[in-house]
């Protein structure tokens, strides 16, 4: 047992939980927002929000990006403080004036973007988290026991900087858990977990509502939202539109609800459309580890044809990001490991690939995909100065240019900001990453090559950008989506793959392939259940 928190023993199928009316009913509040009133300038951001979350009760917070989730939740955080209104703890009025006054009430939170300290251990980024970390070899041990026993394993030696998204995203949630929080707040935890780790971390939450432990959950997987939240709350512009059981609601009323007005569901067109020449083609791909906990690269087949959506599921740390870098230029292969449009360019950086009409997204929106410090028009400076947009002549700068490319993109994909041209970290998550791909697919490449598309994202905004990867594709272009989503996957894809250990299954029809299929390929074993072959996964 861990500061009261009962770590779990065994895996196993969601319980049912209580209605969402009936916790309702008979909830003692914990927290309670009354009020609450936040502005940035000019901009609204939180419109007298009342919100009030029941001990043991597992609360949504739904609305689309831009809505005010972030900035309220940081009201309750202490990372920001209210200009109107009241926080009430236990029925008693409270000023949190920063985050360690919010973990003294008994507030944790797992922020949707890591703040952890790459050249440091994880045992060293949860030391500093904790106010009595005490002796660091007993802190490991017991970090190993509780990272085990919730599902969500760490190594405490290994330094941050060599980790996947995925693996830090368990530092952000078992260094919350060793806070012993009697509340926890959690933006987007599922974003960058397979679904065998979101449903180890469903059960976690199950037992920790069941313990009296509070939970506010912000997640755009609405299903997820169904099945294990007692009641819903939704905002949009600021403002409390409605709550809800959302246990009696679908996946589209909450959606519709969050928009204020019906989404539009994809439309994928023939399952297995007309393509043509190979545009993306992969042979024999393989690179050594660049760093000891990094993952090498193993003859990598693959071909990625004109008009068709080719999409790589599997388990974060398996490569995923070793071949986004390999195929960006980021990471130099032999020159015919890679061929663009017949062009062998395995040696080539990415501005090479980028002027011979190739584009990449990143998995990391913030500080890979955009400098955080940077405005949006000098990001797309960054991203599009060797392209064919003009942006820059004579070793001078366009600005004019960039501010209409700004405005193209922000008015195509709905990009919601302060004011015109923001600091990229200005920006909420959502936003960014519909800034990141709509810079990219603005400039119709003939390959596009995306890494977690839609991370993090709203169901409005998600249907926006996998609509706009499909089109792509149908008009021409070779689309490669490397993601874990399994709904995004089955949604976009006319052929899926799978990575595993830096091995590369064959890709299938999608309409062949089945979410135990592609389950097992992503755990490492074949569909009897064995370890496959070494040459084909």
């Amino acid at each position: 047992m861990v500061g009261g928190i009962k770590p779990l023993t065994s895996t196993g199928a969601l319980r049912g939980t209580e209605s969402g009316a009936a916790r309702r009913l008979n909830g003692e509040a914990l927290l309670d927002g009354r009020g609450l009133t936040k502005r940035f300038g000019d901009i609204l951001a939180n419109n007298k929000v009342d919100l009030k979350i029941n001990k043991g009760e597992i609360h949504a917070l739904l609305g689309e990006n831009g809505a005010g989730k972030s900035t309220l939740v940081k009201m309750f955080y202490g990372a920001l403080e209210p200009d109107e209104g009241e926080i009430l703890w236990e029925e008693q009025s409270v000023r949190i004036d920063n985050p360690a006054a919010a973990r003294t009430l008994g507030i944790g939170m797992v922020f949707q973007h890591f703040s952890l300290f790459e050249a440091l251990t994880v045992v060293e980024n949860i030391a500093l988290a904790l106010p009595n970390p005490g002796n660091m070899k007993d802190l490991a041990a017991r970090i190993e026991a509780v990272s085990t026993d919730y599902g969500l394993p760490l190594a405490p030696q290994d330094i941050v900087a060599d980790l996947p998204v995925g693996i830090r995203q368990r530092i952000e949630i078992v260094r919350c858990l060793l806070q012993e929080p009697r509340l926890i707040i959690m933006d987007e935890p599922t974003s960058v977990l397979t679904p065998q780790e979101a449903d180890r971390l469903f059960l976690t939450l199950q037992r920790l509502a069941s313990e009296g432990c509070a939970v506010l959950y912000i997640s755009h997987r609405l299903e997820e939202v169904k099945r294990i939240c007692h009641h819903a709350t939704i905002l949009r512009h600021g403002k409390v539109v409605g709550e809800c059981d959302p246990s009696k609601e679908t996946a589209k009323s909450l959606a519709n609800m969050m928009v204020g007005t019906t989404v539009i569901g994809v439309s994928h067109g023939a399952s297995m459309p007309e393509t043509g020449s190979v545009r993306l083609e992969l042979s024999g791909l393989t690179a050594p580890a660049q760093t000891p906990f990094a993952t090498a690269l193993s003859s990598i087949d693959l071909d990625v044809h004109a008009g068709e959506v080719v999409a790589i599921a599997g388990v974060a740390g398996n490569g995923q990001g070793e071949l986004f870098d390999a195929l960006s230029g980021e990471m130099i292969v032999a020159a015919d490991m890679i061929r663009i449009d017949d062009q062998a360019c395995g040696h080539k950086g990415v501005t090479w690939r980028r002027k011979n009409n190739a584009a990449f997204v990143p998995e990391e929106r913030l500080g890979h995909g955009a400098v955080p410090g940077l405005k949006l028009t000098s990001n797309i400076v960054l991203t599009r100065h060797g392209t064919a947009d003009d942006l820059v002549s004579a070793g001078f700068i366009r600005r004019y240019k960039s501010r209409d490319l700004e405005q193209t993109i922000k008015g195509n994909y709905d990009v919601r900001m302060s004011h015109d041209d923001p600091e990229a970290r200005s920006l909420s998550g959502g936003n960014l990453q519909k800034f990141v791909v709509g810079r990219e697919l603005d400039r119709k490449p003939g390959v596009l090559i995306v890494n977690q598309p839609t991370w993090g994202v709203d169901a409005g905004a998600a249907a926006l950008i996998r609509q706009a990867l499909i089109d792509l594709a149908r008009s021409g272009s070779a689309v490669l989506v490397i993601s874990q989503d399994l709904d995004e996957i089955f949604e976009i894809a006319d052929r899926i793959a799978v990575i595993s250990r830096g091995y590369l299954s064959k890709p299938k029809d999608a309409l062949q392939m089945t979410r135990q299929t592609v389950g097992l390929l992503m755990a490492g074993e074949a569909e009897d259940g064995h370890a496959p072959a070494r040459e084909t996964v």
